[in-house]
């Protein structure tokens, strides 16, 4: 699932390797659809495994060939890693050459490398460094999605419809999780403006309604506190590219859950809440907890 409106996006990060994709649009919540596409996948058995890949084009670029108006017999979907892999294969189908012959190739050059003080990458790789498969996925590590939901706004008689909105999402998805605003250790949300951050936490319930600032003041909203909300930094720090944001929320309550936030980690960390809002309005919520 990838958190773009880029229909080629995924192709070219990931190459064509016939594995499912869907491109996902939903406004700022589009990177938190994309996750919780991925999260039913794995629920409804369709795949072990699914990624949501938050990613944005902000510019727009011409290759030389589309502006000479040259076609390619693949549409430029083909990027150079991918094209030089099939390479690799067909040199290897036709002559017998092993993976372990190519891999050397990297070793040699990587070696006189370190001796050149012109060179970018000055560090000698052996055979094993260059042939070590990416790190596999540890269960140990693992991070358990309680619940999942969607929804879009109805009519709010005179309330605020953000906050309205994100009260009855915030709602479902805990009575789902089976758990309340009570046990919530890590929340990451919407705080692409200020007061946003105080109107969502009256919403989930996490402070009743009027106490948000108060309590902020207090410092019960700070790493170390009754919970840590936005301890990334929120939107306000880290930038919102607009889909691949809920994406960016998913791995920093994952970061945290696991205990691998170094000087940002919030103490015993265990039950973590996203949320996101998206124009239209949308509003996407997930309830994550450690094993």
């Amino acid at each position: 699932m990838a958190s773009n409106g880029d229909t080629d996006y995924t192709q070219r990060v990931l190459g064509a390797t016939g594995i499912p994709m869907a491109q996902v649009e939903n406004a700022s919540a589009s990177g938190s659809t994309a996750f919780r596409q991925a999260c039913i996948d794995v629920a409804a058995g369709l795949a072990d495994v699914a990624i949501a890949v938050g990613g944005d084009k902000p510019l727009q670029f011409s290759s030389p060939q589309r502006a000479a108006g040259v076609r390619d017999l693949v549409g430029s979907r083909v990027v150079p890693f991918t094209h030089f892999a099939l390479l690799a294969q067909r040199y290897m189908y036709d002559h017998g050459a092993t993976a372990e012959q190519l891999a050397m190739v990297a070793v040699k050059n990587s070696r006189n490398g370190a001796l050149n003080p012109s060179a970018q990458r000055r560090k000698a790789r052996t055979l094993a460094e260059v042939l070590a498969p990416p790190q596999g996925l540890d269960g140990d590590r693992a991070v358990r999605v309680l619940s999942s939901v969607a929804r879009s706004e109805t009519v709010y008689d005179g309330e605020n419809f953000d906050a309205a909105l994100s009260r009855e999402t915030a709602a479902q998805a805990l009575g789902e999780a089976g758990v309340t605003a009570a046990d919530l250790d890590i929340v990451e949300l919407h705080d692409a403006f200020t007061v946003e951050e105080l109107l969502y936490i009256e919403a989930m319930g996490i402070s009743p309604a009027g106490r948000a600032a108060a309590d902020l003041e207090a410092g019960q909203f700070d790493i170390g506190g009754r919970v840590a909300v936005s301890a990334s930094g929120g939107l306000l720090a880290m930038g919102h590219p607009i889909g691949p944001t809920g994406v960016g929320q998913v791995c920093e309550i994952t970061t945290q859950l696991r205990g691998e936030a170094g000087q940002r980690q919030h103490p015993s960390a265990r039950t973590g809440l996203a949320h996101m809002v998206g124009v239209g309005a949308v509003c996407i919520v997930h309830v994550l907890r450690k094993g």
